[in-house]
């Protein structure tokens, strides 16, 4: 008897099992892709999805935007001079289809990989400028740095939204050096 009562509820339970491992919901800040025996099979815009369970295989991609810090590193001016730059990327996943899939497929972790992008472009950029001017022509450098990441990301499926490069100190004493012109030019000045 109590076999009776067992069996029938042991499948329901399965079969519920079964029906809730296939439903996937999809937030409205991200899109999917759905993979059948490991070869794409689909995408998924935000909702309630259905899949087949074991068979298929759904990966999440956030398609908000995001900032990635680019750590702090020694850079070469142009003018032969080591400073400490420290720059911020904000990039997103574009929405598309298209652009999930390049982001899935045409990199491995791109988020891994725009930082390693970040640094390089970076140091090539500063290394065009001197010292005095990448101080002063920091928005330059901005736009700049945001352009040749958008053209290097383009396979991506990744729209880079904004650079910015918070920090750029010299050597201690190039430091010191710039603190006592600028104290003699504002004493003259006071003088």
């Amino acid at each position: 008897m109590i076999h009776e009562i067992l069996i029938p509820i042991g499948i329901v339970g399965a079969a519920g099992a079964i029906v809730l491992s296939a439903i996937r919901t999809v937030r409205p800040t991200e899109r999917a892709v759905v993979e059948r025996f490991g070869k794409y099979n689909k995408f998924l815009s935000p909702g309630l999805h259905f899949i087949i369970p074991i068979v298929d295989q759904t990966y999440f991609v956030n398609v908000t935007e995001q900032m990635v810090d680019a750590k702090k590193q020694e850079v070469i001016t142009g003018d032969n001079l080591n400073c400490t730059v420290d720059a911020q990327v904000y990039f997103k996943v574009k929405n598309t289809e298209d652009d999930v899939k390049k982001s899935q497929y045409n990199v491995d972790n791109y988020y891994e990989q725009i930082v390693a992008l970040m640094r390089t472009t970076l140091r090539d950029i500063i290394g065009t400028y001197p010292f005095n001017k990448v101080n002063s022509e920091r928005g330059k450098l901005n736009k700049d740095l945001e352009k040749e990441l958008q053209e290097q990301t383009n396979g991506w499926g990744i729209e880079v939204v904004r650079t910015e490069i918070k920090e750029i100190v010299p050597p201690e004493d190039v430091q010191d050096t710039m603190n006592k012109v600028l104290k003699a030019e504002n004493e003259k000045r006071s003088a």
